[in-house]
């Protein structure tokens, strides 16, 4: 009988996010990765057969994990509250998960999914359309209850938060707390609710 694994599937990817932090996606080799994890070279390929499978499930599992949270904070019925709560949870996410906040910052393209297997890129389809058809639902009920356009209720909700975090996580540093205030301020005057 074998033994159990000493290193899951996430402890590689969270690996490979930290050294994506570090050095982008060239910086993430099966070699590297194993290497940062502290396990043998081998290990890694028992849960990604290779590199194009490991770029593929990090990014998928960071999105995942990010547009999941995300959606629960801004609910399936939002309110402009629940919307300025949605807007500052993101940047607060970013401080908590610098990793993975410079994962999703560099898009998708830094993860070349044009190699990925197909399996993959079907699941990436398919999480960007169920992410677009949620967001898209929510910007239209805000922009019921708050008589604002679309558009603005859109930049509200993720542009505004998504620029003022970027250049702290393009520094690989998390933004500091002041960007969560100015934020939960500026998402409430484009709603129209409280800004504190």
């Amino acid at each position: 009988m074998g033994r159990p694994p000493q290193h899951t599937a996430d402890d590689f990817l969270d690996a490979a996010a930290r050294l994506f932090v570090a050095g982008g996606a060239r910086a993430l080799t099966m070699n590297a990765v194993a290497r940062e994890v502290g396990a043998p070279s081998g290990s890694i390929y028992h849960r990604f057969p290779d590199r194009a499978a490991l770029l593929a499930a990090l990014w998928l599992r960071t999105t995942a994990g990010f547009q999941r949270d995300y959606l629960d904070v801004l609910g399936e019925q939002p309110t402009p509250d629940t919307a300025v709560g949605a807007a500052t949870w993101l940047v607060d996410w970013c401080r908590d998960h610098l990793p993975a906040a410079v994962v999703l910052q560099a898009g998708v393209r830094s993860f070349e999914p044009d190699e990925w297997s197909a399996a993959a890129r079907t699941e990436l389809a398919a999480a960007e359309d169920d992410s677009r058809r949620r967001l898209d639902k929510a910007v239209r009920t805000l922009a019921r209850q708050t008589g604002r356009p679309a558009d603005q209720i859109a930049f509200a909700l993720l542009d505004l938060p998504l620029a003022a975090v970027r250049r702290h996580l393009l520094a690989g540093e998390p933004p500091p707390k002041r960007v969560t205030v100015l934020v939960r301020s500026m998402v409430g005057l484009v709603l129209g609710a409280p800004a504190d």
